[in-house]
């Protein structure tokens, strides 16, 4: 068919090429003039590519006569059908009439409500639970004519113009060109389908003239109108007196918070400043919350800082890369603006516009690979402002909106940034009571900082934020790539910060550095790609069933994921056990409400710092220090948290489980403590046996869940052993876990050190004999000498319980007694792991049958992989963490049955 299209921008330019590709000659392609500073409309860019051409009217029509000589070049194309995408011109009768099918237009409303140019806003405005388009035939009315064909897409609570057109009204919309152009061309009578006036509306265009903001209406009412209007023309309202657009609309479900009160012109109620924005008072005392405020200067700024004093983030030295990244930022300005720039040139006062913004942020993304999002652009709209914040983003630290309490610690030869508050909400927060703990370094006992201390109300808002983010938000709506993009996108930053990440973590929790960056650090970031790769692999599965005939039925399963789900994690790996959880369970599609170690939260902070560079929504990850007994308590009781995923004592997993069995019976998974056996038999390569069974014990200085509680070693070579183990033990470095060559770091903390020495006396007292260590250190610092108990009896208290420390405990085994051994190995309430030394194969084998336990290592120990599940038998838990097993973990299973 031969289609004249008379439309302009980027929606014109996709069904310009839409139709070409599916075989249609564009004869012509008429659009608007090129602006001011020369620049062409995308529609007449991408026919003048193809040697299309192209006309740039400025007018159609003077005193409604058709000019004769755009009439005559019209007419000479031989149009059979006009194409009318994102059409701002009135264009005469005659054009619309002449072709042999005349002309469609596209409209994005549900006509025939909401005629008129400001369609898209009245929808929201309106608070209409649907949305759509139409292609409708043009006659001389304003958008009265008869329908060709409509699709309808589900408005959600905090859509705005911008969401609703770029995730259906535009891309579905050049679909629904495609296929009313085939209709034409297919069908002998397309559907003519006339307007009924009953319910139709006309809506004026909306300028700033008309949208201030009416206070005297409901909360939800205002709501709709800010998000109507979010960007363009945006609402606006005097605020102490001067006149501020405002952004990013939501309706506030939760306590009002504490902030400071702003005078409202023509309200009720003053607005209130607070960490998360500006709350502004409805007629029926309800709340609207808004994020962004445009101040008269035209510069954007973060509601929650409206009347702060503005803490301006500036670059020093730039990299040589970083210098490419400003060159190629000035050149696509230049592009865009087609004028010289200085520092403190304004995009939107040169003359750019929103589709300015998209062509920005997508060039940007092309040339230099930084994601940013429109919201930047209009938060940093001068040169230097929105450099800095596109460097700041490709070094890994975000935009300069997200600013936060911190401090700085200088170690390691660097400075850390480090946060200490609770992160609610994509922001960090003090805790309602202004608790705080401090966080001390194990290897000085000095004070890193005081960390935020949450209570049972701290718990409550972060668990309403993750609840609405699961329901509501972004993350609801998002497709799992999506999600898995963003999973990734934090793996890559934390790849960025994993020196940073490991010297937090050898400060706070003593790990020594190697290992931190190795294994803490290292896995953490393999755990977060591996299961970023698994959220769009998530699937259920067809049935049969009986048939009851003549019907039939097909039943199929879906895999949902839970909802808010709370963590709990320990001190030994801390952001290596968060990430074990938490990656699976964003994987599966849930929220989270954190609660890391009381004693070693700081890296879960910095996780959820770079959550926000990453780009993770509000609400999905939300973090709370604070003591088990509170905090912790308080997310297992919670009736919003469906799921509890805990890795600790014993002990503490039974309350939980009791919890969560009387108040809310809520879903659980444990991994608890151990006591695992390492049985090594004399045919075993000795050396490996000596240098793994070190490693089993000592690695992460004993703080390790599986570490080897107990060592059975065969009476041949029992005595050998022993010294081998003792003269390596000797050669241990101990000391400052941030010095590369040392080996051993000290304990986690205090009360920690004195359990162990504690546990030592016992096992002496009990007839263990002491070879080595058993004390601690003279100097600073919660160090423990790596300590070898042996000749340890099975009734012991050493042979029973777990030290989680640096405590050998060995005891003998006679010689060949396979079945005798494998029996005492059981003879523990736990099963966390397990392992074999021997070069028999068949014997470590029928050994990996009978152990009751969830891991078993034959010739090796601690080698754990993110595919490989990990969890425990017995009273050592249930459920898994890594492998497609954890998954399943945070998944709920639903059957859908079809009768047909």
């Amino acid at each position: 068919m031969k289609i004249a299209i008379i439309g302009q921008s980027l929606f014109g330019a996709d069904v310009y090429k839409i139709l070409r590709q599916n075989g249609h000659e564009i004869v012509g392609v008429f659009t608007v003039p090129d602006d001011a500073k020369g620049r062409p409309d995308p529609l007449a860019s991408a026919a003048l590519q193809d040697g299309t051409k192209v006309f740039k009217l400025k007018k159609w029509r003077d005193r409604n006569q058709v000019l004769k000589e755009v009439y005559d070049q019209y007419k000479e194309l031989g149009a059979e059908l006009n194409v009318l995408p994102f059409c701002t011109q009135f264009i005469p009768m005659d054009i619309i009439r002449l072709p042999k099918y005349q002309s469609i237009i596209y409209h994005p409303s549900l006509l025939p409500r909401h005629r008129g140019a400001s369609s898209i806003n009245w929808t929201l405005i309106h608070g209409d639970k649907k949305a759509g388009l139409s292609i409708f035939w043009a006659d001389d009315g304003l958008d009265t004519g008869p329908i060709l064909l409509q699709k309808e897409c589900a408005v959600q609570e905090n859509d705005t113009v911008d969401v609703l057109y770029n995730r259906f009204l535009f891309p579905e919309g050049i679909k629904a060109i495609d296929e009313a152009v085939k209709l034409i061309a297919d069908t002998e009578e397309p559907p003519r389908i006339v307007q009924a006036e009953e319910n139709a509306t006309y809506e004026p265009i909306l300028k700033k003239h008309n949208c201030q903001i009416n206070f005297d209406q409901p909360a939800v009412a205002i709501h709709n109108f800010i998000r109507g209007t979010d960007k363009v023309p945006g609402a606006w309202t005097v605020l102490n007196g001067e006149e501020v657009t405002v952004y990013g609309s939501e309706i506030w479900r939760r306590d009002v918070p504490t902030g400071r009160e702003v005078e409202v012109k023509d309200s009720g109620k003053p607005a209130l400043v607070h960490q998360l924005g500006l709350l502004l008072y409805g007629n029926d005392g309800q709340t609207v919350n808004v994020k962004q405020l445009l101040l008269q200067d035209g510069k954007m700024i973060p509601a929650a800082k409206f009347g702060s004093v503005d803490r301006e983030v500036t670059l020093t030295e730039l990299s040589p890369e970083e210098q490419k990244i400003k060159a190629s930022i000035q050149e696509i300005w230049k592009s865009i603006l087609n004028q010289d720039l200085n520092e403190d040139t304004d995009f939107f006062k040169a003359g750019a516009g929103s589709m300015d913004v998209v062509r920005l942020v997508e060039e940007l993304k092309d040339t230099a690979g930084i994601a940013l999002h429109n919201d930047d652009v209009y938060m940093n709209p001068t040169f230097m402002s929105f450099v800095t914040a596109a460097i700041l983003k490709s070094r890994g630290e975000g935009d300069a909106t997200f600013q936060f309490n911190h401090v700085k610690i200088k170690a390691n030869k660097m400075d850390l940034i480090v946060p200490h508050e609770l992160f609610i909400n994509n922001e960090f927060v003090p805790a309602r009571s202004g608790a705080t703990t401090p966080a001390l370094c194990p290897a000085d006992e000095s004070v890193l900082c005081e960390v935020s201390s949450a209570q049972k109300e701290d718990v409550d808002i972060a668990v309403r934020a993750a609840k609405e983010a699961f329901e509501n938000g972004d993350w609801s709506r998002m497709s799992h790539r999506d999600r898995g993009t963003l999973m990734f996108r934090l793996a890559d930053l934390m790849e960025q910060h994993k020196e940073e990440l490991a010297t937090l973590e050898s400060l706070d929790s003593g790990a020594v550095y190697t290992l931190a960056i190795k294994t803490h650090i290292g896995m953490s970031i393999e755990t977060w790609r591996y299961f970023a790769g698994w959220t769009d692999k998530v699937h259920g599965n067809t049935i049969p069933l009986n048939q009851a005939r003549p019907n039939r039925n097909l039943s199929f399963t879906k895999k949902e994921p839970i909802g808010v789900c709370g963590l709990i994690t320990p001190w030994n790996y801390p952001l290596m056990m968060v990430s074990w959880k938490m990656a699976a369970c964003l994987a599966a599609g849930n929220t989270v409400v954190l609660k890391p170690a009381e004693v070693s939260s700081l890296t879960a902070l910095k996780l959820a710092e770079l959550s926000v560079h990453a780009g993770f929504p509000p609400g999905v990850i939300n973090v709370l220090p604070g003591a088990g007994r509170v905090c912790g308590q308080a997310i297992v009781d919670h009736p919003d948290v469906r799921k509890i995923g805990f890795t600790g004592s014993t002990a503490v997993g039974q309350q939980i489980m009791q919890s969560c069995a009387t108040n809310t019976l809520k879903r659980v998974s444990l991994e608890l403590g151990g006591k695992s056996p390492l049985v090594i038999f004399s045919d075993c390569d000795l050396d490996k046996a000596v240098r793994v069974g070190l490693q089993s014990v000592y690695f992460n200085k004993g703080e390790n869940c599986i570490s080897a509680g107990r060592l059975f070693v065969e009476e041949e070579i029992y005595d050998q052993y022993l010294r081998r183990v003792v003269d390596e033990v000797k050669k241990m470095k101990i000391g400052d876990p941030l010095d590369r060559s040392v080996s051993h770091g000290p304990q986690n903390h205090r009360a920690h050190l004195d359990k162990l020495l504690c546990y030592v006396e016992q096992g002496v007292k009990e007839g263990a004999r002491l070879l080595y260590g058993g004390k601690r250190l003279d100097r600073k610092g919660y160090f423990m000498e790596p300590t070898v108990l042996v000749d340890v009896e099975d009734n012991m208290f050493v042979a029973e319980e777990e030290s989680f420390g640096p405590i050998m405990v060995v005891s003998k085994f006679i010689n060949g007694d396979v079945e005798g051994v494998t029996k005492r190995a059981n003879a523990t309430r736990y099963g966390l792991a397990a392992g074999v030394f021997t070069k028999d194969i068949n014997k470590a084998l029928r050994m990996a049958d009978n152990f009751q336990a969830g891991t078993v290592f034959i010739n090796t120990y601690n080698k754990t992989d993110v595919a490989v599940p990990f969890g425990g038998f017995k009273m050592s838990g249930f459920g898994k963490d890594l492998g497609a097993d954890a998954i399943n973990e945070y998944l709920q299973t639903k059957a859908v049955t079809i009768e047909y």
